[in-house]
């Protein structure tokens, strides 16, 4: 039997496979061609079941800023049952107006050597030269898209799978303020990213309610139970989430001080508003994971408001103070 593909691995082996092809590939060749896929059709996995598992993967890599592009009948654009995929190749490329100094470069080097041509896994290599053999031509080179390095939550990996399957998952929950963890039973219906974290979203058995859970506070592993759900569940669940997070985001908000120049300006200007005199409005979900990133920035902020945002940023900074062998006198 072949080996399972990881979900994240999929998803690298299909943005190689679109990134290798101008014209772009049917769904029908994704599914024969790129690795993830394939091992399932070979598995006895039904059409429409690798069906809708691209359909999410195609999803999911919009969200992440992958520009997916959809190509129609050339008579009539709008018929897609032969549609081609692809990602173009001049949506990364940079304006030629722009210069880097030698600095800049230096730091592009160091993070390009993170990833390599031999970073590509070897199913997303084989899948390119199967795309090849179709007497589909690829552009060249093809540099890898795996990286050596992961910021992913361990918990990760766990859901996704468990997202696919449709299958409950239990894991221990942390939550700000509490002593201990507490068991959580969960329908999880989709996996997402806000503010450079990743959440999954789902129904919490137990209060059958639905729920927002942040993956870097589940403690210890995710157990996947045999307890199932309707995978209908799953539709639309993303945007619902998504749509949650950002209305939570415009309740609040945190009026800050920063000084110019400095990474905080550049971080937090991204997403912030300007406000009256220097300050400047930065919408949050949720307090602690805010103060956590305040408190990183040290003096380059000031929190002006509220004033539970800046007693936690000060918690924080005087934790990190007698951490490093600080006293009180000192303080």
């Amino acid at each position: 039997m072949a080996a399972r593909i990881p979900a994240e691995e999929r998803l690298t082996n299909l943005v190689v496979a679109l990134m290798a092809t101008e014209i772009g590939l049917t769904k029908q060749q994704i599914l024969d061609s790129v690795s993830g896929y394939r091992q399932r059709a070979d598995a006895g996995a039904r059409s429409d079941a690798l069906e809708k598992m691209f359909e999410r993967d195609k999803d999911e890599l919009r969200s992440l800023g992958v520009p997916v592009e959809t190509i129609g009948d050339a008579a009539d654009p709008n018929d897609l049952r032969e549609a081609r995929y692809r990602i173009p190749q001049a949506e990364y490329d940079l304006p030629d107006d722009i210069e880097f100094t030698p600095a800049e470069l230096a730091v592009l080097q160091l993070a390009g050597s993170v990833w390599s041509a031999e970073s590509a896994s070897g199913d997303a290599q084989a899948g390119v030269r199967k795309i090849r053999a179709l007497g589909i031509d690829g552009d060249e080179p093809i540099i890898g898209f795996a990286p050596r390095i992961t910021a992913r939550d361990a918990a990760f990996a766990p859901l996704q799978d468990a997202i696919e399957k449709s299958r409950v998952v239990v894991f221990d929950y942390l939550k700000p303020g509490e002593d201990a963890p507490r068991r959580r039973r969960v329908r999880p219906l989709a996996l997402v990213d806000y503010e450079a974290r990743w959440h999954v979203f789902g129904v919490d058995v137990d209060a059958e309610s639905d729920r927002m859970f942040l993956l870097s506070r589940i403690v210890g592993a995710v157990k996947t139970t045999t307890a199932s759900f309707d995978p209908a569940l799953r539709e639309g669940a993303g945007e619902r989430a998504l749509a949650g997070l950002e209305q939570v985001a415009a309740r609040n908000s945190a009026l800050l001080e920063v000084t110019p120049g400095t990474e905080a300006s550049l971080r937090l200007g991204r997403r912030a508003t300007p406000a009256a005199g220097q300050g400047i409005r930065v919408p949050f979900v949720d307090l602690h994971i805010l103060a956590d990133e305040l408190a990183s920035y040290g003096p380059e902020v000031r929190v002006v408001e509220p004033e539970a945002l800046r007693d936690a940023v000060i918690a924080r900074l005087r934790a990190i103070f007698t951490a490093n062998g600080g006293t009180e006198e000192e303080r």
